[in-house]
């Protein structure tokens, strides 16, 4: 539209350049011929010259303000960001595995606590225990076993429970990715959707770490049963003082 007004408006000025020669122009001496204008094929032919020559650098100018135009708009969607966000759903994946990983019963995923759990009770079997003592740190370990097989449980439900969330994130990311209008929406798109595949990397990490963690607490659980089991047979075969007779008495003071 803008582009034919302007064309509308060169034509006009064209137009008025090619009458005013007509008028302004000094007449030579032949043209003069009592009192009367005679037409002159030169002169005409320059002006009309000058005219397309003016019209011609006119239309130049308008394709130079219409290339410039062009550019500034390819410019601002070069620069236009991304009408859509998933870093709040990613995060709260996050938070919601992480959450279940500081859940873990017993045993924390913390290398202090692993320590300090695997002396007092997966360490050597005490040698001055008690029975009741060694029953007790059986049924401890046996907690623990049973604890860390829910943890891991615990922690793959949360990561399935996360697969439709990324699945629908996954589709709008693309879609967006695919309806981009410059190249800033289509790398905060592409992002994004790295964003996305860290997450699921955490889940996977947190769900291996959680299935390790189990299967660990198992097989110490059975390390320490073996110990304590030699403990337990070292003690019954160990010869004893037997039965030692003594001083019975019946019925009172024994009159």
């Amino acid at each position: 539209m803008k582009t034919h007004r302007s064309c509308r408006r060169a034509l006009m000025l064209a137009t008025a350049m090619l009458a005013m020669p007509l008028a302004i122009s000094p007449m030579p001496a032949h043209a003069q011929f009592f009192g009367r204008i005679v037409y002159d094929p030169s002169n005409y032919a320059q002006n009309v010259l000058t005219a397309a020559r003016t019209l011609e650098q006119i239309n130049n100018q308008i394709k130079s303000l219409q290339n410039e135009a062009q550019s500034l708009i390819n410019q601002a969607r070069n620069l236009a960001s991304l009408p859509y966000s998933s870093l709040q759903q990613l995060q709260q994946n996050v938070q919601r595995t992480h959450q279940l990983l500081q859940q873990a019963q017993n045993i924390a995923f913390n290398v202090q606590s692993i320590d300090r759990a695997f002396q007092q009770q997966y360490g050597r079997a005490s040698l001055s225990a008690t029975d009741a003592e060694l029953v007790a740190g059986a049924r401890s370990r046996w907690q623990n076993t049973v604890g860390g097989l829910q943890d891991a449980m615990r922690v793959q439900a949360g990561v399935v429970g996360n697969i439709d969330t990324n699945r629908s994130e996954m589709s709008a990311l693309v879609s967006q990715s695919q309806g981009a209008t410059g190249a800033l929406q289509a790398t905060q798109a592409g992002n994004q959707l790295l964003a996305l595949q860290s997450q699921q990397l955490s889940d996977l990490i947190a769900l291996i770490s959680a299935n390790g963690r189990s299967g660990a607490l198992t097989e110490a659980e059975r390390a320490a049963a073996a110990e304590q089991g030699r403990e337990q047979r070292r003690r019954f075969l160990t010869p004893s003082a037997g039965y030692q007779p003594g001083n019975a008495r019946m019925f009172g003071n024994g009159n």
